[in-house]
C-alpha cells in the first residue's frame, strides 16, 4: 500500500499562485497514476487533473487548463500541482489520489487518496 500526504495549502488573493506537493510513503509512487481532485463544501469531489505513472501523459479539468500544470518526480515519490491565476471558485480541500491500473476523472477509480489540504482564494 501507499499512503499520501498533502501539503502547500494556505490562502491567497485572486490571480496568485500555490504548488501543491504530494509526498508518497510504502510504495513507491511510480506504480501509480496519480490525479488531484478538490471538494468544496456542499459540492461532490470534482477531478481536477492526472498523470500517467511515468509522466508520459497528462489530463485536466477544462476549469483549470492552462491554469493549472500536474508533474511529478518519482525519484522524490512526490507529485505537485502548480497552481496560477487562482481564482475564488478554485477554492477547496485539494486531495491527491493514486490508481494502480486505472487513469481516468472518477474518484471511484483510485485505490489511495490522503487527507487533503485546504486551498482557499479571496476575491
Amino acid at each position: 500500500q501507499v499512503q499520501l500526504v498533502e501539503s502547500g495549502g494556505g490562502l491567497v488573493q485572486a490571480g496568485g499562485s500555490l504548488r501543491l506537493s504530494c509526498a508518497a510513503s510504502g510504495r513507491a509512487l511510480s506504480s501509480y497514476n496519480a490525479a488531484w481532485f478538490r471538494q468544496a463544501p456542499g459540492k461532490e469531489r470534482e477531478f481536477v487533473a492526472v498523470i500517467t505513472w511515468s509522466g508520459g501523459s497528462r489530463n485536466y479539468a477544462d476549469s483549470v487548463k492552462g491554469r493549472f500544470t500536474i508533474s511529478r518526480d518519482n525519484d522524490k515519490n512526490t507529485m505537485y500541482l502548480q497552481m496560477d491565476s487562482l481564482k475564488p471558485e478554485d477554492t477547496a480541500v485539494y486531495y491527491c489520489e493514486a490508481a494502480s491500473h486505472q487513469y481516468g476523472r472518477s474518484p471511484s477509480q483510485y485505490d489511495y487518496w490522503g487527507q487533503g489540504t485546504q486551498v482557499t482564494v479571496s476575491s
